[in-house]
């Protein structure tokens, strides 16, 4: 049995506005809100990366857990805009956290990879103990790489997330999680190194509108309970626009889908993370809520996790 015990969070300095961009790109500020649902989001300085920003989220997740790293048994790093090809951010994270050597390993999966990693989590607390999740995106350097793509450019930003999973005890129970992917359309959304983000925005709409959908309720028949019972669906922030479709398509109250990406952007994996520990803070949870995580990204790779409080 694997519990939810805290979440954290780390957003850059440095707000980018729709008036500031849209001054780069050619474009209207009303577009870029009016199609994403975006108004601002992130930029890291130079100095600050992937790793960086994921120390400062796991900091926060572990000060609100009251644990520290020597706690943990187990660091899982997502990453889709790691700086290099190896190693990836996740033997610099736990070290830089105090880890000692607790094993840590990445998972190179943009916008789904936090909830692959919760997954994980909740399969391996048993044997390893407190489980540190993090996902951390610095994709304001990869929409930057010529030639620009103002379609693209305007979704993303930068943001660290974090959750610790235990095998104890802690405010939300994890029930199940369902995780499916489809190499069919890989060429779809992909970064090669030192290559802008390739994305067929088109086929990734349509996708992710199929298959968010498709797995939340995969998982809530699987569990036996209607989509009105849940209280909350914390969904990767990918698009406001999308949030919605799959709202309707539920036939659940678009109120009950948290959403930051107003402020934020697209933060990639890091973006379930960012809002759910922005909502365990306020409102958080209540006993006997149901709570909903859903994330869809390049992979294609999908999938939901439920937890009871």
């Amino acid at each position: 049995m694997a519990f939810l015990k805290s979440f954290g969070s780390y957003l850059p300095s440095r707000v980018v506005s729709n008036d500031e961009l849209a001054a780069g790109l050619n474009c209207a500020p009303d577009w870029i809100r009016e199609v994403s649902g975006i108004e601002e989001r992130r930029y890291a300085s130079p100095d600050e990366s992937t790793a960086s920003m994921a120390v400062a989220a796991a900091q926060q997740c572990l000060e609100r857990a009251g644990l520290t790293a020597g706690d943990i048994g187990l660091f899982i790093v997502a990453s889709g805009s790691s700086e290099r090809r190896f190693p990836g951010p996740a033997v610099t994270v736990a070290h830089q956290l105090g880890a000692g050597q607790a094993p840590a390993f990445d998972l190179p999966i943009a916008s789904a990879g936090s909830l692959f990693g919760m997954a994980l989590a909740a399969t391996l607390a048993e044997a390893h103990g407190h489980v540190l999740v993090v996902a951390s995106e610095k994709m304001s350097t990869v929409v930057a790489r010529e030639p620009v793509e103002p379609g693209v450019a305007i979704l993303f930003g930068d943001g660290a997330g974090a959750c610790i999973v235990s095998p104890g005890s802690g405010p939300a129970r994890i029930l199940d999680h369902v995780l499916h992917s489809d190499g069919a359309f890989a060429e779809d959304l992909r970064l090669e190194f030192d290559a802008p983000l390739a994305m067929n925005g088109r086929s990734v709409i349509m996708q992710a509108s199929r298959k968010i959908p498709s797995g939340i309720a995969e998982i809530l028949e699987r569990n036996h309970k209607p989509a009105s019972v849940v209280e909350v669906f914390l969904m990767h922030q990918a698009n406001q626009n999308l949030i919605d479709r799959v709202a309707r398509a539920l036939e659940v109250e678009p109120a009950k889908f948290y959403s930051n990406i107003r402020c934020y952007g697209n933060t990639s994996a890091a973006s379930m993370l960012i809002a759910a520990a922005e909502w365990w803070q306020n409102p958080g949870p209540r006993p006997g809520q149901i709570i909903c995580f859903a994330a869809f990204g390049a992979g294609f790779h999908w999938g939901a996790l439920l937890a009871e409080a």
